[in-house]
């Protein structure tokens, strides 16, 4: 007996390149803030406040960005890649 406790709600096919630029923009621009962080202030008291500091500013921004360069991305990929 298959029983089903939840309900997963999936998007359209049609957003998946906004999916994608977002999580890739959320992931990344976490990262870079915690590296430009260290680098710049130390990892020391206040480290992960600042860190969410900076991922407020630069999330937005980053998610712009794939959003601009995935065309180009994906162009460049196909000549790179066979059978793409």
């Amino acid at each position: 007996m298959n029983i089903r406790y939840y309900q997963v709600r999936k998007l359209p096919k049609q957003f998946t390149p906004y999916v994608f630029a977002f999580l890739m923009a959320g992931i990344m621009a976490f990262l870079m803030s915690m590296v430009i962080v260290a680098a710049n202030t130390g990892v020391h008291s206040g480290y992960l406040w600042r860190v969410l500091h900076a991922y407020t500013l630069a999330m937005p921004i980053a998610f712009i960005c794939v959003l601009m360069v995935r065309p180009i991305v994906m162009f460049l990929v196909s000549l790179l890649v066979d059978g793409h």
